[in-house]
């Protein structure tokens, strides 16, 4: 075999040997892009939530894909019960939730041993006094009906809404543990149902008027900007007490994925959202407002002095074709309390 012939054998071998090289680390490159996104996709912290589906998992939703960009997986529960969402918080099955009010927090806290703490202030929803049987409170009829909320907090909430706009008058000092054995002065003879708060809507033509909260109203298909004709005002005494909050249990507050998510509930991006979604029926909440800290602390705080909104007349409106969400869980009627 000539010499030439030699080196060009050694020069093909070297080549084949070159390429199967290259070969073979393309394959490794691949199979590296191949595991890199599952490797990622195990990196991502979850972090459950229980939430009321209106407003509160619309929100929630709002910011899954921020969070997910920092590394954190947002997995929402839906609850329609005020019960449950608490529960499995304390139970540890679920790290947080979002759906009640600071008042409600405490007494739920006193009355069932659960240690929940509150971690972030995010918005607030205007209760609303609503027409059914009656369209103006200029024109209540003698012994008209009212449906309230049967649960301490929103009881003594609707019943304030009632006195701001002159329809009767409460004890002196009663303010937001208000019932309706606090009434003083009743000069229509106005008999009240006292309902479960979750069920007012749907009964709202057989009374003159409902008195509703504001997730439930959204809920119903109500905006109380467009339907109500009284609502609280944004800067009230209500407006800074029964803000909704984000809960955890106690000791869990300054986990990186929890704080991550109350940043992004308090930012420009949500307060936008809330304001082009809701039109009113949502408000965020305003950090310089000082709430009181405990519901002990709320209540003995007086009737709210504010000056009453005005009762205007509801305008038209068809009647709403969606429906409060549908039951996940029984809940017992006499726990059922309202955000």
């Amino acid at each position: 075999m000539s010499i030439l012939k030699l080196k060009n054998i050694k020069i093909a071998l070297a080549v084949a040997a070159l390429a199967g090289l290259t070969v073979g680390c393309g394959d490794k490159s691949a199979a590296s892009n191949e595991v890199a996104p599952q490797a990622q996709k195990q990196e991502l912290k979850e972090l459950t939530i229980a939430a009321t589906a209106t407003p509160h998992a619309e929100i929630l939703n709002a910011v899954a894909d921020d969070l997910k960009a920092q590394g954190i997986e947002l997995k929402v529960t839906v609850f329609d019960d005020y019960v449950q969402p608490n529960m499995v918080v304390d139970r540890g099955d679920i790290t947080a939730n979002y759906f009640q009010h600071e008042p409600y927090l405490q007494s739920f806290n006193k009355e069932k041993g659960t240690k929940l703490v509150t971690v972030g202030r995010i918005h607030y929803e205007p209760f609303g006094i609503y027409p059914g049987i009656s369209k103006s409170l200029d024109a209540i009829p003698e012994e008209a009906t009212i449906a309230i909320p049967n649960d301490t907090t929103n009881e003594a909430r609707a019943l304030l809404l009632l006195q701001d706009n002159g329809l009767l008058k409460l004890r002196e000092g009663a303010g937001l543990t208000a019932t309706i054995q606090d009434i003083v002065e009743n000069p229509h003879k106005i008999k009240f149902a006292e309902i479960e708060a979750a069920q007012i809507a749907r009964t709202r033509n057989e009374f003159n008027f409902v008195v509703l909260n504001g997730n439930y109203a959204l809920a119903a298909g109500y905006n109380v900007s467009r339907d109500a004709i009284a609502y609280e005002k944004s800067d009230s005494e209500a407006a800074k007490t029964y803000v909704n909050i984000v809960v955890v249990k106690a000791g869990n507050e300054n986990l990186p994925e929890v704080q991550a998510l109350v940043k992004e509930l308090k930012s420009e991006k949500v307060v936008k959202f809330i304001n082009d979604k809701y039109n009113g029926a949502v408000v965020p909440f305003d950090e310089a407002v000082t709430i009181p800290a405990t519901a002990e602390d709320a209540a003995k705080t007086e009737a709210p002095k504010t000056e009453a909104p005005a009762a205007t007349e509801a305008p038209k409106a068809e009647e709403p074709k969606t429906e409060a969400p549908a039951a996940t869980e029984a809940p017992k009627a006499e726990e059922q309390k309202a955000a």
